[in-house]
C-alpha cells in the first residue's frame, strides 16, 4: 500500500480541505471516517502507521476481530490527524495503535448483536429503529456506560433503506430524551443513488435542516452536532453541506468486493 496509499489519503484530505473553504467552514470539523469493511489487518496497519485515526466497519464481528488483532501488535509511531486536515499529536513509541483509534460502526446492528457492540465503538452511525435505541440505552446503563450514537435517517423515503422517516424524526427525537445509557449526536443519511455527485446536495440539506430542528427541541442527551453524510462519490457535497463525518472507503482502499 505505502505511498499510494498515502498519496490517496492526502488528496482526500486536500479534497475536504478545499470543500470546506468553498462553504465557509473550518476543515478541521470535518472527520475523515476510513471505511475499512473488507480490508485486511495488514493493510489497516499500513494506514494507521500513515496517519489513518478513525476507522468506520459495517460489522460488528469483523470489526471486533480486527481489534483484536490489532491489539496483539504494536504500530509504528507516525503523527496523524483525527479530525480534517487539523494537526493531532504524533503516536509515541510504543504506544498501541489500538489506544489512539476510533472504531465506528457505520452499518445497521442487528438487536442481536447490540451487547457485543456496546463501549467497543466511538461511535454508532445507523441506529435505525426505536427497538435499536431502547436495547442499547439498556446494554450501556447495565454496563454503567453511555453510548454515543446517530439516528439513521431514510431522508429519501427508500423501501430498500433503513432508518426513521423525516416526519417522524421529531418525535423519535423527544424519546431519547428518557434514554440516560446512549447519547445521540447526530443525523445519518444515505442519498438514493445517483449519477452526479450534486444530485445528493438536495438530501444533505435536508438532513441538516432536519439535525437544526432537532437540535432546536432542547432534549437532554441529544446533541445533533454530527452529520454523518458522504462517501467516495460525493463527500465533497456533502461537506458543503454541513457533513461532519465522512465515510470514505473506495478513494483510499480502492474498489473491494460487493457484500
Amino acid at each position: 500500500m505505502g505511498d499510494d496509499f498515502k498519496n490517496r489519503l492526502d488528496a482526500v484530505r486536500a479534497r475536504i480541505e478545499r470543500a470546506a473553504r468553498r462553504a465557509g467552514r473550518d476543515p478541521g470539523c470535518v472527520t475523515l471516517v476510513a471505511v475499512s469493511k473488507s480490508v485486511p489487518v495488514e493493510r489497516l496497519r499500513e494506514a494507521i502507521a500513515i496517519g489513518c485515526r478513525v476507522f468506520g466497519e459495517n460489522r460488528v464481528q469483523e470489526a471486533l476481530a480486527k481489534m483484536e488483532a490489532l491489539r496483539e501488535s504494536e504500530a509504528p509511531a507516525a503523527p496523524g490527524r483525527a479530525r480534517g486536515s487539523g494537526a493531532s499529536e504524533p503516536i509515541p513509541m510504543g504506544v498501541r495503535a489500538p489506544d489512539k483509534i476510533d472504531w465506528h460502526l457505520i452499518g445497521p446492528l442487528q438487536t442481536n448483536k447490540i451487547k457485543a457492540a456496546v463501549g467497543r465503538f466511538a461511535l454508532l452511525h445507523a441506529v435505525d429503529r426505536l427497538e435499536v435505541a431502547e436495547r442499547l440505552d439498556r446494554a450501556a446503563r447495565e454496563r454503567g456506560l453511555t453510548q454515543a450514537i446517530l439516528l439513521e435517517v431514510n431522508v429519501a423515503g427508500e423501501k430498500t433503506k433503513h432508518g426513521f422517516s423525516p416526519d417522524e424524526l421529531l418525535r423519535v427525537t423527544e424519546r431519547m430524551g428518557a434514554f440516560h445509557g446512549i447519547r445521540v449526536l447526530g443525523l445519518m443519511a444515505i442519498p438514493p443513488a445517483a449519477g452526479a455527485p450534486e444530485e445528493a446536495r438536495p438530501h444533505f440539506r435536508r438532513l441538516r435542516m432536519l439535525a437544526a430542528e432537532a437540535r432546536a427541541l432542547k432534549i437532554p442527551g441529544v446533541m445533533m452536532r454530527e452529520l454523518s453524510m458522504g462517501t467516495s462519490r460525493d463527500f465533497e457535497v456533502a461537506v458543503e453541506e454541513g457533513a461532519t463525518l465522512v465515510r470514505i472507503g473506495t478513494a483510499l482502499f480502492g474498489p473491494r468486493p460487493v457484500g
